[in-house]
């Protein structure tokens, strides 16, 4: 399979993930990350078994102080409520996955923009993008602490995942060094909008994130309690389209499998189909925030399997390919 094919073969599975498909209770693996370093490899068979078997999986004392996660969140929410006029100012640039946006993703699922703004921080391409002090005092130096928290976070896992799939323990720290300019890895704040004034239409047809997989290799999740909605589907149930609830709960961070991993790891591990469907009667209706880490290889780094079951492709054209799949407006080449 050529890696043209591979991706068309991406895309076009994706535009049969919009249905509402139907619910199940699932259990939800919960991975201790305590005393890391001594337990990692016990850490490891319990990350495989989960991402492998149920395909996603939640980390608890996983390091990041709430008091920080709650900061960070905070400090979204100030980002959010700028005029609009002044968020334009820092708007997302074509093919760099860096900046504003407000309503611009477009899931190949849905067809429909997504009901939410988000701002994504990519550092390497971060210049001009910033808020000033003036209108946001202290942001670019907590968000930036955050992203780097969540890295640690992140190459812990993937560390693991390096481990089970007989590559040094470092093969994917070295492949996303945040020092590097051919780093990508991305912090995204989100914001889902308030649905309090919304119509029956509104709630019944369009998804606040409609259904798709991610397209790195692991993406770390914080949720603020009682902001819920996150439906997750295992890569092995995307067929029937059976999906989970995943309640948001303090302290826990929820992960999931992207494809650039299945792709690394021969389909071994295989990507988490998810969503964020509408608030339904009786549920929260007012706005919605979230925090993403998608651990994304350097640019530079080329992608192929212990097996090499697909043919070798950089992290750059991977992202790009599926950049220009999911804005409104085709993704440009980053410079």
């Amino acid at each position: 399979m050529t890696t043209a094919d591979y991706a068309l073969t991406e895309l076009n599975k994706e535009t049969g993930f919009g249905g509402q498909g139907t619910e199940v209770d699932r259990m939800i693996p919960r991975i201790d990350l305590t005393d890391f370093e001594a337990r990692r490899a016990e850490i490891a068979d319990a990350l495989w078994t989960a991402a492998s078997e149920v395909g996603f999986f939640q980390l608890v004392n996983h390091g990041i102080p709430q008091a920080d996660i709650d900061d960070a969140f905070a400090s979204a929410e100030r980002f959010f409520a700028l005029p609009e006029s002044t968020k334009a100012q820092y708007p997302l640039r074509d093919g760099s996955n860096a900046g504003w946006e407000f309503q611009a993703q477009v899931r190949p699922s849905t067809g429909t923009a997504d009901r939410k703004e988000s701002y994504q921080i990519t550092r390497p391409r971060m210049t001009g993008l910033w808020p000033s002090e003036q209108e946001l005092s202290g942001f670019r130096t907590k968000m930036l602490a955050f992203e780097r928290a969540n890295w640690k976070l992140g190459m812990r896992v993937l560390s693991c995942f390096a481990i089970k799939l007989g590559f040094a323990e470092v093969f994917f720290t070295s492949r996303h060094d945040p020092d590097a300019p051919t780093y990508q890895s991305t912090l995204r704040l989100l914001h889902y909008l308030d649905m309090a004034t919304a119509t029956d239409e509104d709630l019944s047809s369009h998804w606040r994130a409609g259904a798709h997989t991610d397209f790195d290799c692991l993406t770390l999740l914080h949720q603020r309690p009682g902001q819920g909605g996150l439906q997750l589907c295992p890569g092995r149930d995307a067929d029937i389209l059976a999906w989970t609830d995943v309640e948001p709960a303090a302290g826990v961070v929820t992960c999931n499998i992207g494809d650039m991993l299945m792709r690394w790891s021969d389909d071994r591990l295989l990507s988490t189909l998810h969503r964020v469907r509408m608030p339904r009667p009786g549920e929260y209706l007012g706005p919605r925030y979230s925090l993403a880490f998608f651990c994304q290889a350097n640019t530079d780094a080329v992608i192929q399997g212990p097996d090499q079951h697909y043919a070798p492709i950089t992290a750059h054209d991977y992202i790009q390919e599926r950049l220009s799949a999911n804005f409104a407006e085709e993704a440009g080449k980053a410079s």
